[in-house]
């Protein structure tokens, strides 16, 4: 039996280099004792739990992505936050998790919906104007009782990111 050592990885979304190519394709080799303690040297990196020692580490390990001559820190920062989550995952499902989780996360990300067509600004349609604001003949009644009326009780979706306390 042979240790494997190196796995084919497609991201979520894609790097887009400088040139607007798109990059999904991958290959990502177990890290080794060095690849996590190097970094840690690095006089940029805080400790521990600096945010940019993932970037760093990540960056010794991806190998390939896409047709890219090699990976670097740049790159890695470049990555949509999708992709920055999945390559983090992958990371330590090869390195400390088992095959079934690995195959798990591949089974996952294979039942996952495909990234969103992109737009191409150029050829863009003018965004329709806006629609004029609701009058008190446009609010629909609602019953008591109803389930539209569990619904409006709703709490209202966050419109920024909050940090969530552990306690709630």
């Amino acid at each position: 039996m042979t240790l494997q050592t190196k796995y084919e990885f497609v991201l979520p979304r894609g790097y887009v280099d400088d040139a607007g190519a798109l990059h999904r394709k991958g290959v990502m080799r177990l890290a080794t004792a060095r690849d996590e303690l190097d970094p840690l040297r690095d006089p940029t990196i805080s400790g521990p739990d600096d945010p940019r020692l993932t970037i760093l580490v990540l960056a010794r390990v991806v190998e390939q992505l896409g047709t890219l001559g090699m990976v670097t820190p740049h790159e890695i920062e470049g990555l949509f936050a999708a992709d920055l989550a999945f390559l983090q995952d992958f990371y330590g499902v090869i390195n400390f998790g088992s095959q079934e989780e690995y195959h798990a996360l591949l089974a996952a990300q294979q039942s996952s919906s495909p990234p969103p067509t992109p737009v191409d600004p150029e050829a863009a349609t003018p965004a329709a104007p806006p629609a004029p604001a609701p009058t008190a003949a446009d609010v629909p009644v609602v019953a008591a009782g109803s389930d539209a009326e569990a619904m409006a009780d709703r709490r209202p979706r966050r419109s920024a990111i909050e940090e969530i306390s552990a306690g709630r």
